[in-house]
């Protein structure tokens, strides 16, 4: 397998060096940005498998920046943050971020993360490959998967869903009205399990509701979330 390539878009120069040697030291090639028009400069000049992002950025901020390179093509992203608004973590899913971690953190939970994300590309690029036909859709009551185009629509109408909501859509519906724990569904869609986690799982479940429609996603407090269906 060639290197990877990831582009770290951080402003503090302190904290981007310290990113960027821990994933040279893991075999990435790593390229920096200090603002956000250089960073999406970066991002157009050469192709990157992963994006690390700052969401707060002179030029413009990390949450137009991922917006524009999400727009350019399809890459994970995932955000950095010192905030810890709700609604700043889910307009940063909504324009495409595919996770996030909060400042501080450790240089190995996000290589940890980082490893996790490119993971995922590469299971879902191997089974658009290899879906037989007749495991290429999904579908419950009016929402159906297109497995193979990672295409989700409602009532007929396209919804865009960003790669993390998409797998984690998927992994509802596989199994309807069966509770899947915080724990698992972290195991299954990131790649990694950890109580810590239980709000990343949160935050994407909200997004995937504004989407989707409140009703679908039941929440089962103090253990996870099930896939209502009227089959």
């Amino acid at each position: 397998m060639s290197e990877r390539r990831v582009l770290v878009v951080e402003d503090e120069q302190t904290i981007a060096e310290s990113i960027a040697t821990r994933l040279r030291a893991e075999g990435f090639v790593v390229e920096l940005a200090g603002d956000g028009p250089s960073a999406v400069a970066a991002f157009s000049a050469n192709p990157h498998d992963l994006v690390v992002l700052d969401i707060m950025l002179p030029g413009y901020d990390g949450l137009e920046v991922c917006r524009r390179m999400q727009a350019e093509r399809a890459v994970p992203v995932l955000m950095l943050t010192a905030r810890d608004a709700e609604t700043d973590l889910l307009v940063g899913l909504a324009v495409g971020a595919d996770d996030y971690l909060t400042k501080p953190f450790s240089m190995r939970e996000l290589v940890a993360r980082a490893h996790a994300l490119l993971r995922r590309v590469d299971r879902a690029t191997e089974l658009a490959g290899i879906a037989p036909a007749e495991k290429q859709n999904l579908a419950l009551d009016d929402v159906e998967i297109n497995l193979t185009e990672r295409r989700v629509r409602v009532a007929g109408d396209e919804v865009h869903l960003t790669r993390t909501e998409f797998d984690l859509l998927v992994c509802l519906m596989s199994r309807p009205r069966a509770v899947l724990p915080r724990e698992r569904l972290l195991s299954a869609v990131w790649g990694w399990a950890d109580s810590a986690g239980s709000r990343t799982v949160d935050s994407h479940i909200k997004a995937l509701r504004r989407k989707l429609g409140g009703d679908r996603i039941r929440t089962v407090h103090g253990v996870g979330y099930a896939w209502e269906t009227a089959r």
